[in-house]
């Protein structure tokens, strides 16, 4: 009872202002906002939020410095919405895919594959071919006009 009548004194109102602002956002349960989550979705953010809670404990009312450990771990938990470490930790990156992908796609060369390339003829742009020894026949158009008609 006496750190909430030494609270309410004149010369610690902020800490007062400090402590309805925290009771506030735990109360309405505010989203963090993303901004603020990815500061503290890594490891620099909580190291910083954890050193200012201890300084709280230290040098200021403990009435302030329980709701500022509360309002701490409400705002790492909230921010682990964004996944950013969860992102660094297990997400694979490109290079890794890529190896895993090669390393998927190195078949033997098959029988199918020597029997295609040994019938297949090798046609090269440039090169000339014999003529086909078929005709097309042009079947009946029904009165419709032939494509390189200029009608």
């Amino acid at each position: 009872m006496d750190s909430f009548t030494e609270l309410l004194k004149k010369e610690h109102r902020g800490e007062l202002i400090l402590v309805i602002l925290m009771i506030i956002y735990l109360i309405m349960g505010l989203k963090t906002p993303d901004l603020i989550a990815n500061l503290i979705d890594n490891l620099v953010g909580k190291i910083v939020i954890i050193i200012v809670v201890i300084y709280l404990f230290m040098h200021a009312n403990p009435i302030l410095a329980v709701l500022a450990a509360l309002v701490a771990f409400y705002l790492m938990r909230n921010s682990y919405a964004t996944g950013i470490s969860a992102l660094q930790s297990y997400a694979p990156t490109e290079k890794k895919k890529m190896s895993q992908f090669t390393a998927f796609n190195q078949f033997p060369y098959t029988l199918e594959q020597e029997v295609v390339a040994k019938m297949a003829p090798i046609v090269r742009s440039g090169s000339s071919l014999n003529p086909p020894s078929y005709k097309p026949l042009l079947d009946n158009l029904y009165d419709a006009s032939p494509l390189n008609s200029s009608n």
